[in-house]
């Protein structure tokens, strides 16, 4: 058996969840800014070690509740959709930032953060993230199937943990450049939007799922 689909799916939807703009986002931008490319690299690291953390809760509650407790499968799932369906709706209404906003540049004479704080930093900002969460836990419980072993389970969570890192490492760098940043905090909301209509999509296919 083929697994190739099962892992585009897993690749394309979180491509899009970690490119939407949210808490993530927020301190990366922050740390780039304030204190510059190193610190928000060391952030942007955490944040990848904290995807592990919502990805092993994610395969180890899928696979308690489907061996054990089917309704409570389901009555999670109905739940999960729903939550999903107020983020979606929340996030296709996002609207262009407001003209002339723009981020904090002033560093001042603070001082660095350390190498372990900008880490710790990143990785409990994701870590503590609801959001993140039952998103993880609704991909794998639409996507990923019964039938598929546990290694690969363990590949698509170190992918997840590994693209996440890399991605905000490389925003780390962008947003160090001032045109760059001017534009992403300009029309960043269109992430918003296109994160909403995933989130839609995979509530339906989660409630579809639940009741057939």
């Amino acid at each position: 058996m083929s697994f190739w689909p099962e892992f585009l799916v897993i690749a394309a939807a979180h491509l899009l969840a970690v490119a939407s703009p949210g808490p993530d986002f927020a301190i990366v931008l922050r740390y780039a800014v304030r204190y510059g490319r190193k610190t928000a690299v060391y952030a942007s690291l955490g944040i990848g070690a904290a995807i592990l953390l919502h990805v092993s809760y994610s395969l180890i509650g899928i696979g308690v509740l489907i061996k054990t407790t089917p309704w409570l499968f389901q009555l999670l799932s109905v739940a999960a959709a729903l939550y999903l369906i107020y983020l979606g709706q929340g996030a296709i209404r996002a609207q262009a930032p407001k003209l002339g906003a723009t981020a904090d540049v002033t560093a001042g004479n603070e001082q660095l953060p350390s190498v372990k704080k900008a880490f710790s930093t990143g990785f409990i900002t994701n870590g503590l993230n609801p959001k993140a969460t039952l998103f993880f836990l609704s991909l794998f419980a639409v996507v990923i199937s019964a039938q598929t072993p546990l290694l690969f389970k363990a590949i698509y969570g170190i992918y997840m943990a590994a693209m996440t890192a890399v991605w905000f490492c490389m925003l780390s760098y962008l947003l160090t450049q001032q045109r760059v940043r001017h534009f992403l905090l300009s029309k960043g909301f269109w992430f918003d939007r296109l994160m909403g209509v995933l989130l839609l999509l995979l509530a339906g296919h989660l409630l579809i799922s639940s009741f057939s």
